[in-house]
């Protein structure tokens, strides 16, 4: 009681403050509180403890004004003010806590979590229950019993949805859900035909999967049985964005229910999908392929209203969550590149796991993009398929948290907890989250609370870890008979209803296997998500000999260079600025030698005039790690940003640079997705130093390498790996180049090592010249940045074309008895050396593009020497790091040695001495 008398009080104090302010100006309040004041009769019935000192009275109709002094003041009620405290108290806390009495759970009680809602909690009793309240109408807008007043707050907050949302920090947004809850779940009532759709929604989930189950017992599908009621959400969410304006959903998923949305959501047909369980390998597939439930597709939608709206599912590996980024970005480049940036026509829907949304850091890590310039997509609706289950493992071992989708709390985006045996609320959550995301353009999250009828694949047996819940899941019934049996009580659909619907898609299912069996299958299409990939084409090994033609004409390059050198009147650059600007001045005009930064801009430079989108994203990049790039400068005054590359010429594409969160996994997964979305954006993620790739390895492997040979798409996603042994340690000298030459085969990715910025410059801008798109992986530079001999002429930027290997032109053809072949920085030392003393009798070969190898080029500057001289592959790195492994692979084994640190568990020492002696040992070595 005495904490009660805390909470009674503060908000009976809380009201007279309110109405002091109500009557100095009544529109100061909001509008509840004015109805409420307006309904209050003060004077004759709930006079303030402090009336007299002028604080509570009314003229008696209704206007708030000072007692006349001489007027003896009326008795005074505050039990009863106190009371009203009381029951605001209550809705507000029914507000906050009623979702942890909410009936979400369809086959269990839900845990005790202490919610403190009884009336006893506020100094109420069932004797209060037929008292009428003025408190009312901040809930129901008008004064109302006790007694109704607890009927409407278990309706809204305690029956099968449980609202989360009084966290939110924005009053507006706040206030908006409120009144659209409280309004809207009291009143949702579907019409006859939402409820036949409903249904038959839920019976096409429901038949599919039994179908499949019958047909190939056994075979792995991660069926959605169980939680079946996620079709006619998705359903409802695909039509209510389409009503709203939306033109395109991006869908992304894991494997859980995949094969039911892509039936009855992405509309793949039927005879397709019993293909792929079949076992047979369709006709023209690229590549090698990956299994059904893994798959992506792109359709066309016909809404109910006749709308069409454009569908696409994301393809997807196992590894959960993995997906989510890759949406994002998708969505964020078509809302860049297609809809004028109006984010309210495209939207973004993350399917999670409730063990997934839980677990996975890359779920915190994506939804810390939500409200960021450079990565939010105005808002992504969560649906979260909770089926109490990961795996084997209970909810209680997976989460330290109440809710599985506690993660929407960071960014204020409110959770709809539903029980997924209730169709309509399900449906009912479903538009609302489409209508908040569309009005506020930022999260909102349904967690459908449900269950999952078999193991998790259909050859598991779950009652080895959950006897208990499995027992009652065995008897529990499918959402369609818990759904039409509900409907048929209600006496709202004829009882044979929900048979017809089920006999007759049978039936269909039947017929369509039948043709299958005939092999009477549609042709198969490749999955393109755009129709700008289909003016692209798969490469050819002939396609790698020679590099085109990448050079920019002087006219267009002296363009970007003004632009680079000049800021706008009044900006006030730091002093260190100002000295860059100088150097580029007198680099591009002047001595026309260009850096590596420089080269780099310049090549950007010429796509934004190309009208290509140009986006680097990652940690510092508008500076650089090295403070090299500088693409962006501060006006030292007012921190007024200028970003030199949107100067070039009237009309053109803007640079995108944004330095991104302190993220590796999202971040490239994001950028990665922008580049699946618009084959003619160069795309390029930077890590802040090359080993930090190591947390992005997922995406790497399962997208970067894959996505071509398992999914048949092309990517062209540039990745800047700053590499290079100058001791600075373990962690900072190596970005494993080793890596992703393991994983390069078949063509499908670029990994190159460049020397000079020209060849950078031509290396960026075949990006795009190219009739296909590969991934590009550059080791890129740390200490090349600045050293004196790393500069271009100007020239060698308006003509040419990316040079996969470059000779020697020191040394002397005929003396030469030793040929060295490198990559990267370590060029430099021997070069150094070379000329220090005069030696041409050793060439210095630069591989700078190592896969695909370029053998013929190889072969051709090796021809130039005698055949006796001894080869030598050179690299900084450790022996079982590095290149030579993938060397030894592409030359064969015994036609040359290895010059190297040795074989190391470290990339490097950390110890600048003993780096110093290894780096003179390998030189020393080359040389000897």
């Amino acid at each position: 009681m005495e904490q009660y008398s805390y909470i009674a009080n503060a908000d009976a104090a809380y009201i007279d403050e309110l109405y002091q302010q109500y009557r100095q100006n009544p529109g100061s309040v909001d509008a509840s509180w004015q109805k409420f004041f307006e309904g209050f009769d003060f004077s004759q019935k709930y006079a303030s403890s402090a009336n007299g000192n002028g604080k509570i009275a009314s003229n008696g109709n209704g206007v708030a004004t000072k007692p006349a002094p001489a007027s003896p003041p009326p008795p005074a009620d505050a039990g009863m003010i106190e009371k009203e405290g009381s029951v605001l108290s209550l809705i507000k806390a029914y507000r906050s806590r009623g979702h942890l009495l909410a009936q979400t759970n369809p086959i269990r009680d839900r845990k005790d979590r202490l919610p403190r809602l009884g009336l006893g909690d506020y100094g109420l009793s069932d004797a209060d229950l037929d008292t009428t309240f003025q408190s009312g109408a901040f809930l129901l807008g008008r004064p109302a019993t006790l007694r109704e007043i607890m009927q409407a707050l278990e309706k809204v907050y305690a029956g099968t949805i449980g609202f989360e949302y009084m966290y939110i920090r924005e009053i507006d947004v706040k206030n908006w859900l409120r009144k659209k809850i409280e309004k809207e779940a009291l009143e949702f009532n579907p019409s006859e035909g939402e409820k036949e759709h409903i249904l038959k929604k839920l019976n096409e989930a429901v038949v599919f999967e039994n179908f499949l189950h019958t047909k190939y017992l056994g075979q792995k599908r991660f069926s959605l049985e169980g939680g079946e009621t996620m079709i006619p959400a998705l359903d409802a969410i695909i039509n209510q964005a389409s009503a709203m304006g939306v033109q395109e959903v991006m869908i992304g998923m894991a494997h859980r229910g995949r094969l039911n949305v892509l039936a009855n959501i992405m509309h793949k047909s039927y005879e397709t999908i019993f293909d792929g369980f079949e076992g047979n390998v369709p006709e023209g597939v690229h590549g090698d392929g990956d299994v059904k439930y893994h798959l992506g597709f792109s359709s066309k939608h016909v809404t109910p209203a006749g709308q069409e709206i454009s569908l696409k599912l994301a393809p997807n590996p196992s590894h959960l969550e993995a997906v989510n980024p890759i949406v994002e970005g998708f969505v964020r480049a078509r809302a860049d590149a297609h809809y004028n940036k109006d984010y309210d026509k495209v939207m973004p829907i993350l399917i999670h796991g409730d063990a997934a949304v839980a677990g996975q850091g890359i779920v915190y890590e994506v939804t810390q993009m939500a409200k960021l310039p450079g990565y939010s997509t105005g808002g992504t609706v969560h649906f979260v398929i909770n089926n109490q289950v990961g795996f084997t493992t209970d909810f209680e071992d997976a989460r330290s948290s109440i809710y599985c989708s506690d993660i929407a709390k960071i960014i204020d985006a409110p959770i709809f907890h539903v029980n997924g045996d209730d169709p309509e609320a399900v449906v009912f959550c479903s538009k609302m989250a489409v209508e908040f995301r569309e009005e506020f353009n930022r999260d909102v999250f349904i967690d459908m609370v449900c269950y999952r009828r078999w193991g998790h694949n259909e050859a598991d047996e779950p009652k080895f870890t959950q006897p208990t819940m499995y027992s009652v899941i065995e008897k529990h019934a499918n959402p369609r008979e818990v759904y039409n049996r509900e409907l048929v009580s209600r006496g709202e659909v004829n009882a044979k209803l929900a048979e017809e619907m089920d006999a007759k898609f049978k039936a269909d299912l039947q017929a369509r296997l039948e043709k299958v069996k005939q092999h009477e299958v549609p042709p198969y299409v490749p999955l393109k998500l755009d129709r700008q990939w289909s003016e692209l084409r798969y490469s050819s090994p002939e396609d790698f000999e020679k590099s085109p033609e990448t050079g920019v004409s002087p006219e267009r390059l002296e363009k970007i260079g003004k632009a680079l050198v000049t800021v706008p009147e009044g900006f006030k650059p730091l002093k260190q600025i100002e000295k860059l600007l100088k150097d580029r001045q007198q680099m591009i005009f002047e001595t026309k030698q260009v850096n590596w930064a420089t080269a780099e801009l310049m090549a950007y430079g010429s796509l934004l005039i190309e009208d290509k989108i140009v986006r680097l994203s990652g940690q510092d990049v508008q500076r650089g790690t090295f403070s090299h790039r500088h693409a962006v400068l501060h006006d030292v005054e007012t921190n007024a940003t200028h970003n030199s590359l949107d100067f070039i010429e009237a009309g053109q594409e803007y640079f995108q640079v944004y330095n991104s969160l302190l993220s590796e996994y999202a971040v490239l997964g994001f950028d990665f997705g922008y580049s699946m979305a618009n084959p003619q954006a160069l795309v390029i993620w930077e890590a802040q130093f090359g080993d930090f790739a190591n947390g992005a390895q997922i995406i790497i492997d399962q997208f970067v390498s894959s996505c071509e040979s398992k999914w048949g798409l092309m990517n062209g996603t540039v990745l800047l790996l700053p590499h290079g042994y100058e001791g600075q340690g373990p962690e900072h000298s190596n970005a494993r180049p080793e890596r992703y030459l393991q994983l390069s085969a078949e063509y499908n990715m670029i990994v190159a090592n460049v020397t000079t910025p020209a060849n950078f410059f031509h290396l960026i801008r075949r990006q795009l010249a190219w009739p296909f798109r590969k991934p590009l992986v550059v080791m890129s530079p740390k200490s090349m940045l600045r050293h004196p001999l790393c500069v271009s002429p100007l020239n060698e930027l308006a003509t040419g074309s990316f040079r996969e290997v470059i000779g020697d032109s020191f040394a002397n053809p005929k003396k030469v008895k030793k040929v060295l072949l490198c990559s990267g920085k370590v060029y430099y030392d021997l070069f150094e050396e070379q000329q220090k003393n005069t030696r041409d009798d050793v060439a210095i070969i630069r591989v700078e593009q190592l896969h695909p190898f370029p053998a013929r080029q190889v072969t051709e500057l090796l021809n130039g020497y005698n055949k006796n001289a001894k080869l030598y592959w050179v690299q900084e790195e450790p022996e079982n790091m590095g290149y030579w492994t993938y060397i030894l692979r592409a030359v064969g084994q015994g036609k040359m040695e290895v010059i190297s640190r040795k074989l190391s568990a470290s990339p490097a020492t950390g110890f600048l001495k003993v780096h110093s002696k290894e780096q003179a040992e390998i030189i020393q070595r080359a040389f000897a």
